[in-house]
């Protein structure tokens, strides 16, 4: 891999079978070696074929492959050649002879590699000066603009008179702990931490410069009309959007499946939400929201029976955001959501944040918002918003995010919108965050097909694992953990019904159709759904713990989630999202056979603690040790079980499908509520205390970040879904305060939920 202390290392792949014989041939292929070496290259020698394609595959870092061929027909060497081509498309490729030969090589080969080497009739300096070149020319190629700029200013060493105050890093040198801060990060992210006053760099404000071409490289990677950084988040990225598109009293409809971004933008533009509501399922999982519900006539009662539209108002919704994929990986089909709501409505905003590479692979094709041609996209269409989080699943610096747009009927100029990505932009951002924005859009321009393919298979290979494991253990009358994916899958070839697990790993890598939502398939729990509509995204994987049946009530036997991922937490295994009994799991680029081995064996290790009831000392060190009186003589077993029975007692399961499938009563909008915040007429309340008051703040139990009650919506009946589910996990977190819920917008005290409500 590239070296750390030198990133603009020149790294050669140099392969010839012969390297060591004493012949003409060998001699001036060392000699090429030395003089690339005393140029500053690093030459990689590889004396097999099959080393030549290891080595490749496993560095991407080599910048030119010089291969010798010695034979009439070196079929081998060509097919190293057509390997390397699948994987860059651009590196150099040289062939080296010591004889004239090129007139036998396949036509289809000549159009892939990039020059020829007469070992015997060129100069070395002649042929090291050549490939020198072809590096030089290749490294200003891959280098997407906004990065290009930035690695060629940082090396200029200039000295600094502008912000920031540690100049390049130097001020951090004048003391210990500064110098170890500056040691640890490396000199290159201080030379790169640059002002807004380096014109060199362009500017993110007005798009100008390196800046600006890089979101025009963005757009054309990503398939927009216009494409825009932002670096902090989609949190910002759906602000801003939504600030462009909305003001005060405007109707927005929203996927209650929203992020609290959306509350907050709601608060800000003073706009009216009306909520498009998803289904759930017996676990819990978030589903799509319904094609009945967008179509236009629903669209008119949803707004006619929302409270907060009063008869002044344009009853027209200007803008809708819906969220794809789901958390959970469900995706829609993007091109049959558009056409139910552009009787509706003119700009329709996915919220993309965990689905930035979808245009990358085709098993996604039709099933993310920019999948239309800019130039070819019908104007009378509604235009189109996607905002991604670059930092979640590609790869880009934490808070790197950025805004894609298809323009269409009411689309809104650069000028105007710019003046909302400027209100929430800042003043001094960091460049890093920028220039990993356009790597990553390099890298999924050059790799994008590569990259989604590998996490596909190792999602495919992980899931298929698991579920044959499942199986297994059944026929055994034992349990293991599932994975929320179809039982089986159509061979098709023959049309028959397979299990999930003896499928094809072509078939499921490739083919959508192993991945649709079909009407009441008993796995999904989405009953009667339109067939094609919804897709479930391989990467996203949700394990599954025993104790749900399929109509929403608990067995006689189950195993809290939070259990597992408080033992996979004990084994350096991070969960993505933890429900009452699933655990979510990104196959990202970054997961390798042995990633997700370890996690393999860590489920079976879980599975061997709970069987053999071993001591929550030994299983579970930081649950002991938060009350070792209360776990001095309980095992694994006995604190699953004592757990599941509390859950079944309160019915926690049940209460949060029924809590997050009905519409609270709104009684002020959001910006309502927050004025009220603001003026301090608002007042904590217990649970027991909020039968009917209305909301000051949003509840938002974590994760996903999902709202429960949104500001100024009213708590409801003391027996309604919304304060039932809230006392259920306040008793459950009562019970077990080792195992306590994460939510927005509640405070404990005393062990009891207190939330901020409108004084009456």
């Amino acid at each position: 891999m590239i070296d750390i202390k030198n990133p603009f290392e020149v790294k050669i792949l140099l392969s010839y079978d012969d390297f060591d014989d004493d012949t003409a041939a060998a001699r001036a292929v060392r000699i090429l070696k030395k003089d690339l070496e005393i140029e500053k290259a690093h030459v990689i020698v590889a004396e097999h074929l099959e080393d030549t394609k290891a080595i490749f595959n496993s560095d991407p870092s080599i910048q030119a492959v010089m291969l010798g061929v010695e034979c009439t027909h070196c079929h081998n060497t060509y097919q190293v050649v057509e390997d390397i081509r699948k994987l860059n498309k651009r590196v150099p490729i040289f062939l080296m002879s010591s004889k004239n030969f090129a007139s036998d090589i396949p036509t289809h080969i000549l159009e892939q590699v990039s020059d020829f080497i007469w070992l015997l009739e060129d100069t070395l300096d002649f042929i090291s000066g050549r490939v020198q070149a072809a590096v030089k020319r290749y490294r200003r190629d891959i280098l997407p603009p906004m990065f290009k700029a930035l690695a060629k200013f940082a090396k200029v060493h200039e000295y600094s008179w502008h912000t920031p105050g540690h100049t390049g890093g130097t001020a951090f040198l004048k003391t210990a702990v500064g110098r170890d801060f500056f040691n640890f990060f490396g000199e290159q992210v201080f030379r790169s931490d640059l002002s807004i006053s380096v014109s060199e760099l362009g500017s993110m404000l007005d798009h100008s410069g390196p800046i600006g071409e890089s979101e025009k490289y963005m757009a054309k990677v990503f398939n927009s009309s216009r494409s825009y950084h932002i670096t902090n988040g989609t949190s910002t990225s759906n602000r801003v959007v939504l600030m462009a598109s909305l003001t005060r009293g405007d109707i927005c409809l929203c996927d209650r499946n929203c992020h609290k971004s959306v509350e907050h933008a709601m608060t800000m533009t003073g706009a009216v939400p009306t909520y498009l509501m998803p289904t759930r399922n017996q676990y819990g999982i978030i589903g799509p929201i319904l094609p009945e519900t967008l179509t236009a006539n629903s669209v008119r009662e949803a707004v006619k029976n929302n409270k907060l539209v009063k008869e002044h108002m344009n009853h027209t919704p200007k803008h809708v955001i819906i969220t794809n994929s789901t958390y959970d990986g469900l995706c829609y089909n993007t091109t049959w959501v558009r056409d139910l709501l552009k009787d509706s409505v003119d700009r329709i905003h996915f919220d993309e944040a965990w689905y930035g590479y979808a245009r990358f692979n085709p098993i996604y094709q039709n099933r993310y918002a920019m999948c239309c041609n800019p130039q070819e996209y019908d104007k009378n269409n509604p235009t189109i918003f996607a905002t991604q989080s670059t930092h979640k699943l590609l790869a880009a610096f934490s808070q790197a995010s950025m805004i894609h747009i298809l323009d269409g009927k009411n689309s809104i100029a650069h000028e105007r919108f710019n003046e909302s990505l400027m209100m929430h932009s800042s003043t001094s951002p960091f460049y890093a965050i920028i220039a990993s924005n356009d790597v990553s859009s390099a890298m999924m321009d050059s790799h994008g097909k590569d990259l989604t393919q590998g996490a596909i298979k190792e999602a495919v290979y992980f899931r298929k694992t698991l579920a044959r494991i499942n199986d297994e253990m059944k026929r055994n009358n034992t349990w293991f953990f599932n994975v929320w994916q179809p039982d089986t899958v159509i061979n098709p070839k023959t049309g028959e019904k397979v299990p999930f697990f003896e499928a094809e790993d072509e078939w499921l890598e490739t083919n959508p159709d192993c991945w649709i939502l079909h009407p009441n398939d008993a796995w999904h729990g989405f009953g009667d759904i339109a067939d094609g509509y919804t897709m479930l995204d391989p990467i996203k994987v949700s394990v599954t713990t025993p104790g749900v049946m399929p109509d929403g009530s608990l067995a006689d036997f189950g195993i809290p989630a939070t259990l597992l991922t408080a033992y996979l937490d004990s084994k350096g295994i991070v969960v993505e999202k933890t429900t009452d009994f699933t655990c979510l799991f990104l196959f990202s680029f970054g997961v390798t056979k042995g990633k997700w081995g370890t996690l393999l064996n860590a489920l079976f290790e879980f599975k061997k603690a709970y069987d053999y009831n071993v001591d929550i000392k030994v299983a579970l060190p930081k649950i002991y040790e938060a009350d070792t009186k209360r776990y001095a003589k309980m095992g694994l077993r006995d604190l699953s079980e004592a757990m599941f029975l509390k859950m079944k007692e309160l019915n926690t399961t049940k209460a949060l499908a029924n809590a997050f499938s009905e519409l609270p009563e709104p009684d002020m909008t959001p910006v309502e509520a927050y004025e009220k915040l603001v003026k301090n007429e608002v007042e904590a309340l217990r649970l027991d205390e909020m039968v009917g008051q209305t909301v000051a703040t949003g509840v938002v139990p974590y994760p996903p970040g999902i709202p429960l009650l949104m500001p100024g919506e009213n708590a409801g009946l003391a027996q309604g879904s919304a304060l039932t589910y809230l006392k259920a996990l306040e008793a459950f977190d009562e019970a077990f305060p080792e195992f306590s819920h994460d939510i927005h917008g509640v405070e404990v005290k005393d062990g009891k939920y207190r939330i901020l409500c409108v004084k009456k």
